[in-house]
């Protein structure tokens, strides 16, 4: 079927388009005609001499168009065009994703439209010569109709039981109706045949888009199945670090408790310190002995200098204390930072692996 239809009508350019028609209520509003992106297709009828747009979709033409000299297709927007068919009663619209889709489509149709009218002007000179032929003809055909008409139909008889053939007018007219029926037979075929071709075209079109498609996506596949365990290796890594920042964290209540510690040994030799000046008064008061008061005077003097260095020690160590544990809440501040920036980096991680997860869900169910 399609290789006598290649030689009688071919496809002469093709472009991907949404096909709309113009609501035949309220003559302004668009209906669609197609759900997705259709195959529009310019063909030619050599036999005929007719171009025709002709798209299909699913399992019918939505556009079976003949062009004509008097249509013209205006552009509307940067993307969509449209013209009219006084045959179909209706308005087409076209919408393509580029403008130069558009623009090719747009310049082919005045040039199919030009072509037409070519044609139809060769047809209406051969209808004219015709036409002549026919004027010059017409007396001896009259002539011969009218002897025809005043002499009875022929009639043959070849004997009893054989065959009666007639031939008259009525039977011309009969074989002309017939001619004329086969050759709308024909006509309706060759239709069936067109969008038979035309679905056969956008379903390569469409088999070819699925098989790249499908190749694209095993690769992609592939890309994903690795970004995902980086991402995976990346995450628990964050996660290590987060649990040893929140192990350094604890340090700072260590120094906390060293603090009050020395608080507290300090507390404690100061009481001491207090004792002891009051049994040094208690012994002033008993000792009469000067020598005596002198050598425990000497021993107090020495034991409260030695007090004295201790506290002093004392002090340096509260004060080196206080610097660790402020150098400590500075680290601890910072830890919580790196911890919080962390925590967000996470949350991103965590994020992109659902979406990895959901396309890869797609993937599988497709």
């Amino acid at each position: 079927m399609f290789p006598l239809h290649r030689d009688r009508e071919q496809p002469i350019f093709s472009a991907r388009a949404h096909v709309f028609q113009i609501d035949p209520a309220t003559k302004r509003n668009w209906l669609p005609a197609s759900k997705h992106a259709v195959t529009v297709s310019f063909f030619y009828d050599a036999s005929r001499t007719v171009y025709r747009i002709i798209s299909v979709g699913g399992t019918k033409a939505i556009i079976n168009s003949t062009i004509t000299p008097n249509m013209t297709f205006t552009k509307t927007s940067q993307k969509f065009g449209q013209w009219a068919d006084s045959r179909a009663n209706t308005v087409y619209g076209l919408g393509f994703s580029t403008e130069q889709q558009l623009h090719q489509f747009a310049e082919q149709f005045k040039e199919v439209k030009e072509a037409a009218r070519l044609a139809r002007e060769k047809s209406q000179e051969r209808f004219e010569l015709s036409n002549s032929a026919l004027n010059i003809a017409a007396p001896e055909l009259s002539q011969e109709l009218s002897e025809e008409r005043h002499s009875p139909p022929l009639l043959t008889v070849n004997g009893p039981g054989e065959e009666k053939l007639f031939r008259s007018k009525s039977a011309e007219v009969e074989l002309t109706v017939e001619k004329e029926k086969v050759k709308k037979m024909l006509s309706e075929g060759s239709m069936c045949e067109i969008n038979l071709e035309a679905e056969l075209f956008t379903l390569q079109d469409s088999n070819a888009k699925l098989v790249a498609a499908l190749q694209e996506a095993s690769s992609s596949v592939e890309q994903w199945k690795q970004q995902l365990d980086e991402y995976q290796e990346e995450t628990d890594r964050l996660r290590d670090q987060v649990a040893e920042l929140e192990g350094q964290l604890g340090h700072p209540a260590a120094g906390q408790s060293a603090r009050e510690e020395l608080s507290q040994s300090l507390e404690e030799l100061e009481a001491l310190l207090s004792a002891k000046d009051q049994e040094i008064h208690s012994l002033q008061s008993k000792k009469t002995d000067v020598g005596e008061l002198e050598k425990e005077r000497e021993e107090t003097i020495q034991r409260l200098e030695d007090l004295e260095r201790l506290n002093s020690d004392l002090e340096d160590r509260v004060q080196s204390t206080e610097k660790t544990l402020a150098s400590s809440r500075e680290e601890q501040n910072q830890a919580e930072v790196e911890v919080q920036r962390i925590i967000e980096v996470l949350d991103v991680k965590i994020c992109d692996l659902n979406d990895l997860r959901q396309s890869l869900a797609k993937l599988i169910d497709k």
